[in-house]
């Protein structure tokens, strides 16, 4: 096994797990699908670091944070759904990206390329994933409930403001850090697929986020290495083992 491969596989599992056990926040709230837009909004960075050479993550994370800001501060401000105010910012971002985007590099930026990570990469991937994991664990319970019922949430006394800025803040790591695994065309995947495979099986709360953040652990391990020995662009593999664990955990899922 090349040092490679050991530096793509840590970098998957972790960007992966963690993008997983937020998907089991997302489906609750019916946001997964807005983590498709956010990486959308990160094509301007992309298309940057393509340009001058450096990390796509990287590149990728100003501009994911800035459209998170932006979205905080207009729901606040307008009252408007999260989803329309992220469709409103995603096609901003769109637009500003492919003014520039090196249509020679665009496979990189649409469908990412984990085997390029370098030691930094990875040491981000750790770390950030790691970070979003546990602030998502401590904060659990209470986005839940704002994702049940946000007037309940407010009477118990809890900080809805801070609350969505965290949620908000982990999904913008967690789509930065997925433009390198999948690209900025798939991360609604990421979070989504695993999720509902685990949602599938699981009887329990505890159950479904341990299953769910295996199951994306499980489906970055058997992309990235199907694509080191076939040739094929890892993103696309790691979406397809994830959808294939879904359709197996169809037949489980209770009526």
């Amino acid at each position: 096994m090349t040092s490679q491969l050991v530096l793509s596989l840590i970098s998957g599992i972790f960007i992966a797990g963690s993008a997983a056990y937020l998907g089991t926040l997302m489906l609750s709230r019916k946001m997964a699908v807005v983590a498709g837009p956010l990486g959308h909004l990160a094509l301007p960075g992309v298309a940057l670091a393509l340009i001058y050479g450096f990390s796509i993550s990287l590149g990728a994370f100003p501009f994911v944070v800035l459209g998170i800001l932006a979205i905080w501060l207009l729901e606040m401000r307008t009252k408007l759904q999260m989803e329309a105010l992220t469709a409103i910012v995603f096609a901003t971002g769109v637009g500003i990206a492919f003014l520039f985007l090196p249509i020679n590099k665009a496979e990189a930026a649409l469908i990412g390329d984990i085997s390029q990570v370098g030691i930094y990469e990875t040491l981000a991937a750790v770390i950030l994933g790691s970070a979003v994991f546990v602030a998502v664990n401590r904060s659990y319970s209470k986005i839940m409930l704002l994702n049940i019922h946000e007037d309940v949430a407010k009477t118990e006394g809890i900080n809805v403001g801070l609350y969505n800025f965290i949620y908000l803040s982990a999904i913008a790591i967690i789509v930065a850090l997925g433009v390198d695994l999948v690209g900025g065309l798939m991360t609604a995947a990421l979070v989504a697929i695993p999720a509902a495979a685990g949602r599938n099986v699981s009887r329990r709360l505890v159950q479904y986020t341990f299953v769910s953040a295996s199951f994306g652990v499980i489906s970055a391990v058997i992309g990235i290495l199907v694509s080191t020995f076939s040739g094929l662009p890892a993103g696309p593999l790691v979406i397809i083992a994830s959808a294939t664990i879904f359709l197996i955990t169809v037949p489980m899922a209770k009526a």
